[in-house]
């Protein structure tokens, strides 16, 4: 990660949490880098000493850019030139927050899908319009670039990488730990400024806790509206309200996520796997799967299943 005057302490923190801190399987080799002697983090709170230079970029499969405290000022050179010798030799990079300013700047977002806080969305759009931005979700996936929205969407992009790298399992146990949901399926236009309303609905984590106990079994919109005493018209304003997302999508993502877990713990048996995971039939598995994390259920276990 890359750490630069005004860096946020809080993504610094986010990334220390899903790629620093050892588990008990094998997980990922963090560093910090910089191209100062030392870094005054965000408001002035602390300063780092003792951190690595920007030639220690070259050892690195991922890269993290973190936040601009201030995107209408031009990103270090230095940093941005290091940036872009690491995409032209194929590192993977990821930005949190308005760290896509340092992406754009280097070159690497052109033509390319990626999002930023929507506070600044304009600033970016006007100032790198080859750039396929996307204000309104949390993260990008665009491959070897992938980009977040605001800091806390640090947390839903490092889940989506850990998830990626080494599978849905991890993830969960991930989330678990940080008391975060493993994913959040609605996009920041839910953050945008607006009035509060007066009388705000009651929060849907009771009823969401139901339903992942439940997953394998009938539910409907339908069945989710009863278990809320609501109409399914009042249920989808909740959903959209606070996730994102409908109804019927959440569920559908938590059914997938749970097959993942299933195959990773070793299930082989497609129809085993489609029922207990309320998919149904092994070929709306294998559909839906391939929609979510782009694998079919056997590349899914090859790269993902427990050995042994």
């Amino acid at each position: 990660m890359i750490v630069d005057d005004g860096s946020n302490p809080f993504e610094l923190g986010i990334a220390t949490e899903l790629f620093g801190l050892r588990r008990d399987h094998p997980w990922y080799e963090m560093f910090l880098c910089t191209g100062t002697p030392s870094v005054r983090m965000h408001a002035g709170l602390f300063t780092l000493t003792g951190v690595r230079g920007l030639p220690a970029l070259d050892e690195a499969d991922t890269i993290i850019v973190p936040n601009r405290p201030d995107p209408q000022t031009p990103p270090d050179e230095a940093i941005v030139a290091a940036v872009r010798r690491a995409a032209q030799r194929g590192a993977r990079l990821a930005s949190f927050c308005t760290g896509a300013f340092v992406l754009a700047a280097a070159g690497v977002l052109d033509g390319r899908r990626a999002t930023t806080h929507w506070r600044w969305a304009d600033l970016f759009t006007a100032r790198y319009p080859a750039v396929r931005l996307e204000p309104d979700v949390l993260f990008v996936d665009d491959g070897d670039v992938l980009t977040s929205a605001g800091s806390a969407a640090a947390l839903d992009l490092g889940l989506h990488l850990i998830r990626r790298d080494l599978g849905a399992e991890a993830a969960a146990s991930v989330s678990r730990r940080l008391v975060f949901a493993a994913h959040r399926d609605g996009g920041q236009r839910q953050f945008i400024e607006r009035p509060v309303p007066d009388v705000p609905d009651a929060s849907l984590a009771p009823l969401l806790a139901w339903a992942q106990e439940r997953l394998g079994e009938p539910l409907t919109v339908t069945t989710l509206a009863d278990r809320a005493a609501v109409s399914p018209a009042t249920l989808h304003r909740r959903f959209r309200a606070e996730l994102g997302t409908t109804p019927l999508a959440w569920l559908t993502a938590e059914r997938v996520a749970l097959a993942c877990r299933l195959i990773e713990r070793g299930e082989r048996r497609l129809g085993v796997v489609a029922q207990a995971s309320g998919l149904g039939t092994a070929a709306n598995l294998r559909a839906l799967m391939r929609r979510h994390t782009g694998l079919s259920p056997s590349a899914y276990r090859e790269r993902f299943a427990a050995r042994g």
